[in-house]
């Protein structure tokens, strides 16, 4: 898979409101993670690090961390919190145990204009960028306003779930561009046929 073109609509995205739904969204409309490059490109265009941040020392096992870690999210966010439910304790256990983890350590630093930027004292390690997305899935399960505002994009076989942010609560697909506009093609096509 190219990091994203212009032209394709499925490139790596980050429309959903909350990092942690930023990587289940990864797996539409087939899997986007299907290598390091592009975990790291993911990992970068999240803004889990800052922009140029090495990542040359992720391996595969990182990828396999973020898939599982994708897993459990999921379970947890479309699943209903049902209590001694052995699925949903298992992915809460595991979110809760990831969330653990040092969040990497950020400094500001002078930029190249003067201004002051955002930088990591080092290479992340995979354990804090875990960490990190998994204390999001916290925060977003236990905030009872953020969970009521979760949403269902309401697109043609879309899973992609979303945080409503918009004003009266009326966003109706994860991104106006794709879902969206797809569906007012779709709408003037049948407009069409009828006038015909």
């Amino acid at each position: 898979m190219a990091l994203g073109t212009a032209t394709d609509p499925y490139e790596l995205r980050f429309d959903t409101g909350r990092i942690c739904l930023d990587l289940i969204a990864t797996t539409h409309p087939v899997e986007r993670l299907e290598s390091v490059e592009v975990l790291r490109a993911w990992i970068t265009g999240s803004g889990l690090v800052p922009p140029g941040t090495p990542l040359t020392h992720a391996d595969p096992s990182w990828l396999t961390a973020f898939r599982e870690l994708r897993r459990e999210t999921t379970r947890l966010v479309r699943g209903r919190p049902a209590p001694r439910t052995h699925p949903y304790d298992l992915a809460l256990d595991r979110v809760n145990a990831l969330a653990t983890a040092a969040p990497p350590a950020p400094r500001a630093v002078h930029g190249e204009d003067g201004a002051l930027v955002r930088e990591l004292t080092g290479p992340p390690e995979c354990a804090a960028l875990l960490g990190a997305l998994a204390r999001d899935a916290v925060e977003l399960l236990t905030d009872p306003v953020a969970r009521a505002s979760l949403r269902q994009c309401e697109g043609d076989n879309c899973p992609i779930v979303y945080v409503d942010t918009s004003r009266g609560r009326r966003r109706r697909w994860c991104s106006s561009e794709i879902c969206g506009n797809r569906e007012r093609v779709a709408r003037h096509r049948r407009r069409a046929a009828l006038a015909r």
